[in-house]
């Protein structure tokens, strides 16, 4: 079994070295640092799920901009909440967002709970999550395992196998709990995120500028690749849809998908598995028997399990009556409803066509 370092080099801890690195090279100057109030942590640290730091600031901004508070946000309709959220993927963070927003209103007298086991119990607050708001906010001491603390654990405590299973999962717990200082709790919180996500990245890491390689057992006998113990990689599936995209002038028609499942209650175009499907679909929303559609270039999207090809279907100037949960979308006067990456760029491309053709009109 690989030996865990000492916790303390020449008589510093693993918690003073880390603070003292992050007084002089972290990061003091992020939005949801200025004006830290357990909202403001809340959504930054949802956000940064699955999400780097630069790609969520301006999210944030936005959000803060239009939900300054948490009263703001629970009274929001989720076609908003959803709209803002547009390009960040994980759309059930949006949703357990308003879920949380809400419940804290109804049931908590609009104040977030302070102890951790009733923030844990919120929609989309797991363990780690609850442990860096209470840090973050109130500098109470909680150990918090994100993705780059447990790399960072790993690395130094020589931690192998999968992070994910439990076994390990309670090692890396235990780890994280013993080196987190009894001060300093929201410097100490940040500084080992921001260690994860600047010098001790996946690849190449900054081994000599980290403050505490000296005592790192992967540094030590040279394992900064195989640790955190890598997953099995598996073959990506492939998963085809289509896309019936009914055109009238400026605007398409799209769809409300369900709350579950892939892009959760965000708005899309009609959907089927294959060719023949989709030739019916448009056959029973127009009611016509024969219906000319023009295939577009296909696109593809990646999602982490599995890759997602798109072949989209235009229906241009079909009498369609809108249903249930669809809504005639403008392509030039857009209303703020959530839809997913993909359909954004094919909408871009819609709006790009419908530009040239009234330029060529124009002209």
């Amino acid at each position: 079994m690989t030996k865990t370092p000492t916790l303390a080099v020449q008589g510093e801890t693993f918690g003073s070295r880390l603070l003292t690195w992050f007084a002089a090279a972290g990061r003091h100057d992020l939005p949801w640092q200025h004006n830290r109030t357990m909202y403001r942590v809340w959504i930054s640290e949802v956000m940064l799920q699955q999400t780097q730091v630069s790609t969520a600031i301006p999210y944030f901004e936005r959000f803060m901009q239009r939900f300054p508070t948490l009263s703001d946000l629970a009274a929001a309709p989720e076609d908003e909440v959803l709209h803002l959220w547009s390009g960040l993927g994980y759309y059930a963070r949006a949703r357990n967002l308003l879920k949380t927003a809400r419940r804290v209103v109804m049931d908590h007298g609009g104040q977030f709970p302070e102890e951790l086991d009733a923030l844990h119990a919120l929609p989309g607050i797991g363990r780690s999550t609850a442990g860096a708001i209470l840090a973050q906010a109130l500098n109470r001491r909680h150990a918090i395992l994100d993705g780059n603390v447990k790399r960072v654990l790993a690395r130094w405590g020589g931690i192998e196998g999968d992070p994910s299973s439990s076994a390990v999962s309670a090692r890396l717990w235990a780890l994280s709990d013993e080196i987190t200082p009894d001060q300093q709790a929201a410097d100490y919180t940040q500084a080992i995120m921001d260690l994860g996500a600047t010098l001790c990245i996946r690849r190449h890491p900054a081994c000599e500028r980290c403050p505490v390689h000296r005592d790192c057992v992967a540094f030590r006998d040279g394992r900064q690749s195989e640790l955190p113990t890598p997953r099995t990689k598996r073959a990506r599936p492939v998963r085809v849809v289509h896309w019936l995209v009914f055109q009238h002038g400026g605007s398409v028609l799209l769809t409300r998908r369900p709350s579950s499942g892939v892009w959760g209650g965000l708005h899309g175009f009609l959907e089927a598995s294959n060719t023949e499907d989709m030739q019916a679909l448009a056959r029973r929303r127009t009611g016509e028997p024969h219906i000319q559609l023009t295939p577009s270039p296909p696109m593809i999207h990646q999602f982490t399990h599995f890759e997602l090809q798109i072949y989209p279907w235009i229906s241009a100037g079909a009498s369609v009556v809108v249903a249930a949960g669809e809504t005639w979308y403008n392509l030039e006067r857009a209303p703020e409803l959530g839809i997913a990456a993909p359909v954004a760029t094919f909408v871009a491309h819609l709006r790009g066509d419908l530009a040239r053709r009234n330029d060529h009109f124009g002209s």
